[in-house]
């Protein structure tokens, strides 16, 4: 099943990357996307193609922040048919598991968790794109600053979070993610995310109008689905989101998904897809990246790729990629990270 997201996505692509020196009509053609078909926002398109245009456009024009300046401009009312129940819902959390539940009408691609953690929470996002590629960084910076953007309609536009997080390395400036998100940056970080205040997750939006949600998940409810789930689509956001943190085993993904091991097992077998060769996909899709990043040793990616023990990882990546993990970084010698 392709993976898909709204053409909005892109709306005021034209106008960024433009500003950069970029020349988006020949970048978005290149990338199979018809200019036109941007003109209706609500459109699905290839998230896969939108991932290339966003990366193509920032080698083209040298500037490394393409995705983050278009979150800048992001306007609630680029959310579609959606837009109305955020507005509406009772609390930012409340809004975010929206986004997770009616995820099909915005992004087949994103996977987001909320991580309760005392006084804190984190705001896990990824974008797993077809085949279980995770996104590269133009769309990561896009996502969660519309995630941030998000925050900021239902909380006001003073709200801060603790931090913001990236897996890749900081850009040569950091002017761009200061302007936007105006806290702690972290890169080369374990996850990309959004760290904030348990309390600002579960504050009261003073804009919520019980009613108005009820009447717009309705509407919402109405809506044609994008086409069939598929379970195994599911299952690899899930292995993303919690394989970092070791917990990317069937019981876990199952109970994150909200059903039992057994039951996920025969869903998959029925789409003629099973969990360990979903898992293995993401692992040899995730453990080049950490490799070349210079920033993680070798114990820290193998705790990224749900491994205990750095020798069991070794052994499974000499079985998948004919060589140790230390001599295939060696061949492939990164820059060191920049800060």
């Amino acid at each position: 099943m392709a993976t898909l997201v709204r053409a909005a996505s892109l709306g005021n692509f034209a106008e960024v990357a433009g500003r950069a020196g970029a020349d988006a009509g020949a970048l978005l053609r290149a990338a199979g996307l018809d200019p036109a078909l941007l003109g209706d926002p609500d459109l699905r398109i290839p998230a896969g193609s939108v991932t290339l245009v966003l990366e193509a456009a920032a080698r083209a024009s040298g500037c490394d922040t393409i995705g983050l300046q278009m979150a800048e401009s992001w306007r609630m009312s680029d959310f579609g048919a959606m837009s109305l129940l955020l507005a509406h819902e009772g609390t930012l959390r409340e809004a975010l598991e929206a986004t997770v539940r009616y995820r099909h009408l915005l992004n087949d691609a994103i996977s987001l968790e909320i991580e309760d953690s005392g006084p804190l929470v984190i705001v896990r996002e990824e974008l797993v794109l077809e085949g279980g590629a995770a996104a590269p960084r133009q769309a990561i910076e896009l996502a969660l600053g519309v995630v941030f953007r998000l925050a900021r309609a239902l909380l006001g536009p003073d709200w801060r979070p603790r931090s913001v997080r990236f897996r890749h390395a900081a850009p040569a400036s950091l002017a761009v993610h200061r302007r936007v998100f105006g806290a702690h940056l972290q890169f080369d970080a374990e996850f990309n995310g959004i760290v904030c205040d348990a309390r600002d997750l579960d504050r009261a939006n003073p804009a919520a109008d019980p009613a108005m949600a009820s009447h717009a998940r309705r509407y919402v409810d109405s809506l044609p689905g994008a086409g069939p789930a598929s379970v195994a689509q599911d299952v690899r956001r899930a292995i993303h989101a919690l394989m970092p943190r070791g917990k990317a085993v069937i019981g876990q993904v199952a109970h994150a998904m909200g059903t039992h091991p057994r039951q996920l097992q025969r869903q998959l077998e029925a789409e003629g897809k099973s969990f360990s060769v979903l898992l293995n996909a993401a692992r040899r899709e995730r453990a080049p990246g950490y490799l070349q990043n210079a920033a993680y040793s070798l114990t820290q990616v193998s705790g990224l790729l749900g491994y205990g023990h750095p020798s069991s990882f070794t052994r499974w990546f000499v079985a998948e990629f004919g060589e140790a993990p230390l001599a295939w970084r060696a061949r492939h010698a990164p820059r060191g990270p920049r800060r």
